[in-house]
């Protein structure tokens, strides 16, 4: 999969037939992979059936890894990808809750008409000791291990999330799997596959494979998320309400699923790996997402904006910008070693829906936001569209790839508020900066410049500016 990213990030720049060439390929291919011979629509299971090796045996195992879990098995549980596993689970989940043990999950293929609820200090956990995933694009599904698959809320995102996980208890080891969401047209909405509902709860080694919303945390506070991997596709993470630290790592969210056209196309106009209302404090490390419409989005909620520390951010083909801004608190965000790719390919999507910018600030921000040793690369319109009143920095970045239609637009637009720009790289020789007159103040000392310096200032009245080295 990695190899094709490159492959098709090329041909958008370079070679526009071989583009077309490519666009057949992909539509060869997750077209054949999701219909039968006959090319007839078929239902998961029988999809399932004929394509997934060991599907339609029933997994007998009544052991456990975990020494005084409650198996699920022994309480009904059938992997036999027919079985309805609900009351199963939660019958094995009551038993546990009665001293805060482990129910332990066989590995298996079960079904759940309804959704689970795992108690106060009650472990759900399957058999996986790290997070799986699975190349479904190239027909590796899951049938290695613990597999719970959802069918309860299709077409309605608001109904119950299917896995609820409440204080101190811990979801853990397993696959999440839509599997009447199928990987080609439009995306069918479902409820969250996942929700954190009470502090300290947790949600580690999961892979969601393919749900619409993947997790989230809500008046959780000091919640734990790590190791999740998948391909979202509407909402992959979303923090609210955290009156506590939140911590965020290790997520890698990729098309694994489904590189379908039209089900990419969907994705990259409306899909946002992750979103963050009101959180005091959420440490975020080491995490990525790869064609979203935007890869982060700060937002206001009822509860308001949040503050955070993040290191180690990836978001590789954002449709629209790899890190959204609109809201955030006076102390803001501190963004460090981020590495973003803002393009746009109309190979998933059409032209009018993509205005490619790393980095875009909006109109109602006022908080700080400091970019500090990070990496951005296009072809991009912008690397940063500054608006709202806040400051914005960056520091020891690298710039490179913007103005993607020759059409003289700098690397920064900075419409208003306060902006520093120190000791930066600007690797191509284009216009890096453009002032406007709302913005209240700038600085712009120390940066490494290509080309000749191209600064301009429409109107800023406080501008500190020095010790630029340019070519010319």
């Amino acid at each position: 999969l990695e190899n094709w990213q490159e492959d098709w990030r090329l041909t958008e720049i370079y070679n526009p037939v071989m583009m077309l060439l490519f666009a057949a390929f992909l539509l060869f291919r997750s077209t054949t992979s999701l219909y039968l011979a006959n090319n007839q629509h078929y239902s998961s299971r029988s999809w399932l059936a004929k394509d997934m090796p060991y599907i339609g045996q029933v997994n007998n195992l009544r052991t456990s890894n975990i020494p005084g879990a409650f198996v699920v098995t022994d309480y009904g549980a059938i992997g036999d990808n027919s079985t309805d596993n609900t009351a199963a689970f939660m019958s094995a989940i009551a038993a546990a809750s009665n001293t805060s043990g482990t129910v332990y999950i066989p590995p298996g293929l079960y079904r759940f008409n309804g959704s689970l609820i795992v108690p106060p200090g009650v472990a759900l956990c399957g058999s996986y000791l790290s997070v799986p995933s699975h190349a479904v694009v190239h027909g590796d599904y899951p049938a290695d291990g613990s597999i719970l698959m959802p069918l309860n809320g299709r077409g309605n995102e608001s109904d119950v999330p299917f896995i609820q996980v409440l204080s101190n208890a811990v979801l853990k080891g397993v696959v999440i799997w839509h599997v009447e969401q199928l990987g080609h047209g439009l995306p069918v909405p479902y409820p969250y596959a996942v929700a954190l509902q009470g502090n300290n709860a947790a949600i580690t080694d999961v892979e969601i494979l393919n749900a619409f919303n993947g997790v989230s945390a809500v008046k959780a506070a000091r919640h734990y998320i790590a190791r999740i991997q998948g391909q979202p596709l509407n909402i992959g993470i979303f923090i609210d309400e955290t009156y506590d630290v939140g911590r965020l790592e290790d997520v890698h969210f990729n098309p694994w699923f489904s590189i379908d056209l039209d089900f990419m196309s969907w994705q990259v106009t409306h899909g946002r790996a992750f979103v963050f209302g009101r959180s005091d404090w959420e440490y975020v490390l080491n995490t990525f997402a790869f064609a979203y419409a935007y890869g982060y989005h700060f937002i206001n909620t009822e509860a308001g904006a949040m503050n955070g520390n993040f290191v180690g951010l990836g978001a590789d083909y954002a449709c629209n910008a790899s890190v959204r801004v609109e809201a955030t608190k006076r102390n803001g965000l501190v963004i460090t070693n981020g590495e973003f790719t803002a393009l746009h390919n109309s190979l998933f999507a059409p032209t009018s829906t993509s205005s490619p910018i790393q980095i875009s600030i909006g109109d109602n921000n006022t908080g700080a936001v400091n970019f500090v040793d990070c990496s951005f690369w296009g072809p991009s319109d912008h690397i940063a569209k500054v608006s709202g009143s806040g400051t914005v920095g960056f520091t020891s970045c690298i710039m490179s790839g913007w103005d993607r239609n020759q059409q003289g637009l700098p690397a920064i637009s900075a419409l208003s508020g306060g902006i520093i720009i120190q000791g930066c790289n600007f690797q191509d020789s284009k216009a890096q900066i453009q002032l406007e007159a709302n913005v209240t103040k700038a600085v712009i000392l120390g940066n490494i410049i290509t080309g000749p310096l191209n600064i301009t200032n429409n109107g800023a009245k406080n501008v500190q500016q020095g010790y630029n080295a340019a070519d010319e």
